[in-house]
């Protein structure tokens, strides 16, 4: 009983750390994120009407799924959306549910009790929990493992979890905000995603643009991102290239927004002058060596099999059905071999007059 009591407490002290950790965290990112909304810069019409969403559904507790490309800034409309809520006092966890390896995702989302596994000497309260009160941002969420699916779905149905390691159920009040640069309807397709958590997770559905989109942004982008970069590094620019504007502007930006962060980066950087510039090699792409198309082993095959049947039309004066036509000749169903035949293009009229031999 004595060491029931004293494993009790050292659970009790564990969840205590663990909750004072995850809030540290917590209140670490927004700090160094305070200003995240203003983050998103920008005046063209794409991106006013994802802002006109965000201040739609933010005032709300509905279940949003931010679809987008990569390096859009979907985590910065997920921010947009906790600090315009009721929740914005509360935590704002964000998860990447993609860089986190399968076997531990369960335990990261949920927690798991002492004893569930190997290793686990301690509970452990998971991200749902460090963000009751508060908002979830659950990126990448397509990479999620089935198993997991479930649970999620169950999240979002009971609003309750459960620990790894634990058949009883903790309840959570949570907004889930989920982000994907995935087609979830296709992977639905492909048996990878649950339709069902597919139709909870997109009560509202905002999809990012990408810089493509919005390519009026990029000289506000660009601004922006020096003036970031020179403060950080002690630089101070008068100017910005014309030449590196146009360069910026032709560019198709298959990274969006983080590649064009980083490219700017670079150049403040490697700028020494005080007019901001780059490299136009920076943005010629090697495009990737493509074979020549080559018939190989299958088209070797394809025309030994059109010989074979042309062969047995031939034998057959162009019959294709019947105890003496090519189908039996050939020991295949009538309907197959008229399939063959207009797959390879054969004209079996051709047959007809011709002497079998």
């Amino acid at each position: 009983m004595e060491y029931e009591e004293v494993a009790e407490a050292n659970d009790r002290l564990a969840e205590a750390d663990a909750r004072s950790r995850n809030e540290s965290l917590a209140l670490r990112e927004q700090i160094e994120r305070d200003s995240m909304f203003e983050d998103i810069v920008g005046s063209s019409e794409p991106l006013r009407r994802v802002l006109s969403q965000v201040r739609k559904v933010a005032p709300s507790d509905s279940t949003v799924l931010i679809l987008g490309e990569t390096g859009t800034g979907k985590e910065l409309i997920a921010r947009a959306i906790h600090k315009r809520s009721s929740r914005a006092k509360q935590a704002f966890i964000a998860v990447n549910c993609a860089a986190i390896p399968p076997s531990l995702i369960a335990s990261e989302l949920f927690g798991h009790e002492r004893g569930a596994f190997t290793g686990a000497t301690q509970r452990r309260l998971g991200r749902f929990e460090a963000a009751n009160g508060g908002t979830i941002f659950l990126d990448e969420v397509g990479d999620v493992p089935a198993e997991i699916q479930v649970a999620l779905l169950r999240v979002l149905q009971e609003r309750e979890i459960e620990r790894v390691g634990s058949d009883k159920p903790v309840p959570v009040d949570v907004r889930i905000v989920a982000a994907t640069h995935r087609d979830l309807e296709q992977l639905v397709a492909q048996g990878k995603f649950r339709q069902d958590l597919l139709y909870r997770l997109t009560v509202v559905p905002i999809t990012v643009p990408s810089l493509q989109e919005r390519a009026e942004d990029i000289p506000l982008l660009v601004e922006y991102f020096v003036d970031r970069f020179a403060k950080k590094t002690g630089k101070k620019f008068r100017t910005i290239a014309k030449q590196s504007l146009r360069l910026f502007q032709a560019y198709t930006w298959p990274g969006n927004i983080r590649e064009l962060q980083n490219v700017v980066e670079r150049g403040v950087i490697l700028t020494d002058s005080d007019t901001f510039s780059v490299d136009d090699t920076w943005f010629k792409r090697k495009q990737p060596k493509v074979a020549a198309p080559t018939r190989g082993m299958t088209g070797a095959l394809l025309d030994q099999e059109k010989e074979m049947i042309e062969a047995a039309l031939a034998d057959s004066r162009g019959t294709i059905a019947g105890p003496t036509g090519a189908a039996a000749k050939l020991s295949i169903p009538r309907a197959t071999l008229e399939a063959k035949i207009r797959r390879l293009g054969i004209d079996k009229y051709r047959f007809k007059t011709r002497p079998s031999n």
